[in-house]
């Protein structure tokens, strides 16, 4: 692919505020995948992904036991998963996803996210071509060749290999996650991913500066003030 490992992602936990919030997205987003397919992590295996991305970020145990609490219990919220694409300054494109109990409220408050930040919502598939989605994987180490070897060897379809500064990064198709997790745990036992999740990767990158980059950063700060989104994903890099 030709290109370090940078999944522009929105990141939001840099103050109390803004953790409470992560940790409110990573309960809906439990709650949701325990409710569908059971709280058993052993049977469930995304959930099983989820409570150790959760862990990883530091997610009270608290917050996460109520959320698997809330599925086990009758009723609860009914959510649907939702996408919407667009376009901000300068050509910079989005992706948002979202998990909502009131769709009109969510596409509401993301058109506007972008009608306050001179973007333009699109509809599906608007800007999704130009991004690959990908299970994307992390860790020390130098000899990507090794890695490489060891993923053909257990018959996974690897999209890219790279190497950099002492890190390793693997991708592939998100349909083949658990098998690409498990190759590389089994391949090398002391392995200690850095990261490991399925994302949105721009195919190019678009360059932002000045007043396009403030921009750009409102609008994103604003659609993760939004309760029902989730991630945020963009091919922005700014100057």
């Amino acid at each position: 692919m030709g290109r370090a490992f940078e999944v522009r992602k929105a990141s939001m936990a840099k103050t109390a505020a803004a953790k409470t919030k992560v940790y409110s997205k990573y309960g809906r987003e439990i709650y949701v995948s325990a409710k569908s397919g059971g709280s058993d992590p052993s049977t469930n295996l995304s959930l099983r992904r989820l409570l150790e991305k959760a862990k990883k970020d530091q997610v009270p145990s608290h917050i996460i036991d109520k959320a698997l609490d809330k599925a086990n219990g009758a009723g609860g919220e009914d959510y649907s998963s939702s996408r919407f694409e667009g376009f901000g300054p300068a050509g910079t494109m989005l992706i948002i996803d979202c998990l909502t109990d009131n769709n009109t409220r969510t596409f509401n408050d993301v058109r506007l996210c972008f009608t306050k930040n001179d973007a333009k919502l699109g509809g599906p598939g608007a800007v999704a071509h130009m991004f690959d989605h990908l299970a994307i994987f992390s860790f020390k180490g130098s000899d990507e060749d090794a890695v490489l070897e060891a993923l053909m060897m257990a018959d996974i379809d690897v999209t890219d290999v790279e190497s950099e500064d002492g890190q390793i990064t693997v991708f592939a198709p998100s349909s083949e996650f658990f098998n690409t997790r498990n190759a590389l745990a089994e391949a090398f036992p002391d392995i200690d991913f850095e990261t490991e999740e399925i994302a949105f990767v721009p195919q190019n990158s678009c360059t932002i500066s000045g007043e396009d980059a403030a921009v750009f950063e409102k609008l994103v700060d604003m659609l993760n003030d939004c309760d029902d989104v989730q991630n945020v994903y963009h091919n922005a890099e700014i100057a």
